[in-house]
């Protein structure tokens, strides 16, 4: 007996590490084109507004995808979506490689995205079938070292890569992800899932609400706004007549799932804030290159990723909500002392930006984890999959919503009185009005879920007495 246990947990820890290689994997591919667009623009004669679409495309589909997949794991063996997806994954990249055309590009990306979706939407799906509460924190701060690692090492590869050999090697760095597939074969049960439906014409309708709206918030065009609207409105209407709709309203009766999402979409929006801003504080206050750019901030995320698992560790040991206020109180330590040191040593931010991106990782944790225990079995892979695609267009409204502020230029207004470099007085605004929200935000979260939980406590210990 204890031979079996000892196998299935050796099974788990190799599971883990797979998922976590693969992840990091897909997160560089996120992130590391950014910094190639200007050669991409050169190359193919184009400016970075229309490079960039080699991002927004991939952004898109990528939001879309990580939804798409975790409702297909309801109906299909994550064994078998993650052999496909893994499969266009590969194929995308493939594309993107040959590519003489612009066109041609665009095509490898969407199609790498496409596949590639299916990787976060499963990394928060397994902790949830595979492990039992009391260790599902502890393999979701695993997973979270991915998210660290691919988000520190992305920027780093992609400008080594492209400055000693081409930018198209980029796409072969991809094609490693598919060294993982035997394994997953092998370790991942190929669970039976119930035969259902497929809403094609929902889920169309859902895909063509966050492209419109994602579309509208990188280009600012208000007939975005519109059709994205018009799209969100015929979906609600299809999930609430279709027979078997993409999306089971009943879902959102759930409260304590309903207000998890809210509270997620706000902290991670925060806390997706700072891979955004800080860059442009170094570049256009310190003056440093993109080299050195990826030197400053590479000690927090290899802090993040370090104890990633220790967070996860904690929300078994002491609970999900001590997790999510020592997030809370990592991330506003980090804000108020950047906020004070911004237009100072880079050595300086490099220290307190520790806090903050450690902060960001554990509320990844924490809020997965929250919003997996409001989850009954039969939501889980919709469940999840809201929640990957939620975490997403977060990320893209955070960022959005910064780099509009940042389009204003300089700040005569100090908010912190600490901050005395009259020129990065727009980045200290920020950093303090990140610190205020996770403040408000982290109370909402105590009056939905904390209180609650002490409450009960109390009973208990009463009922003891």
């Amino acid at each position: 007996m204890q031979t079996n246990h000892r196998i299935q947990r050796n099974n788990e820890e190799l599971l883990l590490g797979v998922l976590v290689f693969t992840l990091i994997i897909a997160v560089m591919n996120l992130t590391m084109f950014n910094v190639v667009l200007p050669d991409i623009s050169k190359q193919f004669q184009l400016s970075l507004s229309q490079a960039g679409w080699i991002v927004t495309s991939y952004m898109i589909v990528y939001a879309i995808g990580s939804l798409t997949y975790g409702k297909l794991s309801d109906t299909y063996s994550l064994k078998n979506l993650l052999t496909f997806g893994l499969l266009l994954f590969a194929i995308g990249s493939v594309v993107g490689l040959v590519a003489i055309k612009f066109l041609m590009l665009i095509v490898g990306r969407i199609v790498q995205a496409a596949g590639a979706s299916v990787i976060p939407a499963i990394s928060m799906i397994v902790p949830v079938r595979y492990f039992s509460p009391e260790k599902r924190g502890r393999a979701l701060g695993t997973v979270a070292i991915g998210f660290a690692l691919g988000s520190a090492l992305g920027p780093i590869v992609a400008g080594v890569t492209s400055s000693m050999w081409n930018w198209k090697v980029l796409f072969v760095i991809s094609l490693l992800s598919l060294l993982t597939l035997p394994m997953y074969r092998k370790y991942l049960n190929d669970e039976k899932r119930s035969a259902g439906k497929m809403d094609f014409i929902g889920g169309t309708l859902l895909a063509g609400t966050v492209a419109t709206l994602l579309l509208a918030l990188t280009n600012g065009n208000i007939w975005f706004v519109t059709t994205g609207t018009i799209f969100f409105i015929l979906f609600l209407l299809r999930i609430f007549y279709a027979s078997a709709p993409f999306i089971d309203p009943a879902i959102f009766r759930n409260k304590s799932f309903s207000f998890s999402l809210i509270i997620a979409f706000v902290m991670i929006g925060v806390s997706f804030a700072i891979p955004f801003i800080t860059p442009q504080l170094l570049s256009s206050i310190n003056q440093l290159s993109a080299a050195f750019i990826g030197i400053v901030m590479s000690p927090a995320a290899l802090v993040a990723a370090l104890l990633g698992r220790r967070g996860g560790q904690l929300a078994d040991e002491k609970g999900n909500p001590f997790l999510v206020y020592t997030a809370a109180t990592l991330l506003i330590i980090g804000f108020i002392c950047l906020s004070s040191v911004v237009g100072m040593s880079p050595v300086l931010i490099a220290i307190f930006l520790i806090f903050a991106v450690l902060g960001q990782s554990f509320m990844l944790i924490a809020m997965s984890n929250t919003v997996s225990q409001t989850l009954s079995k039969e939501h889980t892979g919709v469940g999840m999959g809201l929640f990957t695609m939620i975490t997403f267009i977060s990320a893209a409204v955070s960022t959005a919503a910064i780099g509009k502020v940042l389009d204003f230029g300089t700040s005569t207004i100090r908010l912190n009185p600490l901050n005395q470099n009259s020129a990065s007085f727009i980045y200290s605004n920020i950093f303090l009005a990140l610190a205020i929200l996770v403040v408000v935000t982290v109370t909402f979260y105590y009056v939905q879920f904390g209180r609650k939980k002490a409450k009960v406590k109390k009973f208990l210990r009463e009922k003891v007495e």
